[in-house]
């Protein structure tokens, strides 16, 4: 009733009394509309998506075709008089029962519409991003493929990159239909993205071992990728860090899957001899870029990697986990034994 005082107090200092009686009458009449509950629905909730820059005539048509109310001139009275008419938010609004008028009205001003859980995996790539967003239906893979690789997008994210691989953050992120826009969550992301490398002190790079905030994603997406026990993380980054020290390759599986256009799942001989920017086993040192989006663990683990340990390989134990060499002769005899069929110098599997 605050809004009804505030504008009756103003009609009467400035009206006569016919103006007064008319004010009154008004009020009352458009009081009768807004307190009255809506016409029934077909069912007990209705959900209604009002898209971004829509008109205060096109918001009224989304919510009479839905059902939430009846077209009616007192519908844009009561907004003005409330003074929402031009302050209501897009996004995807659940109406149940029989909201009266009044109450559709500070919904949508409230901005109180359904925010959707989207979780984004640790070790994600850009692919498999955007076949997420695409599947949910925020966005089509065409488009958020033009994103993510758009030089000038990428310029005003202050991002020296091809593309944002290893710079989308993954976490839960609660989105909203109807006012979704791909190029402001990918900021988003990025953003968070910031935040981690400056808790983590990654932002200032790894001086010690000369790598600069963008090596430092790009050895934790390697490190994400090789492990998903989060004990071994700070090993893992302690052996790449090893061998970066000492001019050894990485040679390490993830990076080549990465480089390989359509891999089908098979990892084989000729495609660790196969030259790509990422083939560890031939280049010397990181690849160009990360080949996923690390979590904090990861990037954690880059920064603060096992204390002790001169471990320069390590294999899989096929039980998830991981056996660590010092010496390639070490390393030769831990293959024998976890992984009979296969002989390598690699440091995994």
């Amino acid at each position: 009733m605050h809004w009804q005082q505030e504008r009756f107090a103003e009609l009467y200092r400035k009206g006569a009394p016919w103006a007064f009686l008319a004010a009154i009458l008004l009020l009352l009449w458009l009081s009768s509309y807004a307190y009255r509950p809506g016409p029934a629905t077909p069912t007990p909730e209705v959900t209604v998506i009002i898209p971004a820059a829509s008109s205060f005539t096109a918001i009224e048509g989304k919510l009479a075709a839905a059902g939430v109310l009846r077209s009616d001139l007192r519908f844009r009275l009561l907004a003005k008089l409330m003074g929402v008419s031009k302050a209501l938010h897009p996004g995807e609004y659940r109406f149940s029962g029989r909201p009266t008028p009044y109450q559709v009205l500070r919904q949508l001003y409230r901005g109180s519409s359904i925010k959707h859980p989207l979780t984004i995996p640790e070790g994600a790539n850009l692919k498999q991003i955007g076949a997420l967003l695409s599947k949910e239906g925020w966005t089509s893979e065409s488009e958020f493929r033009t994103a993510i690789t758009d030089p000038k997008f990428l310029a005003e994210l202050g991002i020296q990159a091809p593309s944002l691989e290893g710079y989308l953050f993954p976490e839960t992120y609660f989105l909203e239909r109807g006012g979704f826009n791909i190029r402001a969550f990918l900021a988003t992301m990025v953003a968070q993205t910031r935040k981690v490398l400056a808790a983590t002190g990654a932002a200032s790079g790894l001086p010690a071992y000369g790598l600069n905030a963008h090596q430092v994603l790009t050895l934790a997406s390697i490190v994400e990728k090789e492990t998903g026990l989060a004990a071994e993380r700070p090993l893992i980054a302690r052996v790449f860090l090893n061998r970066l020290r000492d001019n050894m390759k990485l040679q390490t599986d993830p990076t080549v899957i990465y480089g390989i256009k359509a891999f089908n799942g098979n990892l084989t001989k000729l495609d660790l001899m196969t030259p790509t920017p990422y083939n560890t086993y031939l280049i010397q040192g990181l690849p160009p870029g990360p080949i996923a989006n690390p979590g904090q663990a990861a990037i954690q683990a880059v920064m603060a990697p096992a204390a002790e340990g001169d471990y320069y390989y390590f294999v899989s134990k096929n039980d998830g986990s991981h056996y660590f060499s010092k010496s390639l002769p070490e390393h030769n005899r831990a293959v024998s034994r976890f992984q009979k069929n296969r002989q390598t110098n690699k440091p995994k599997k």
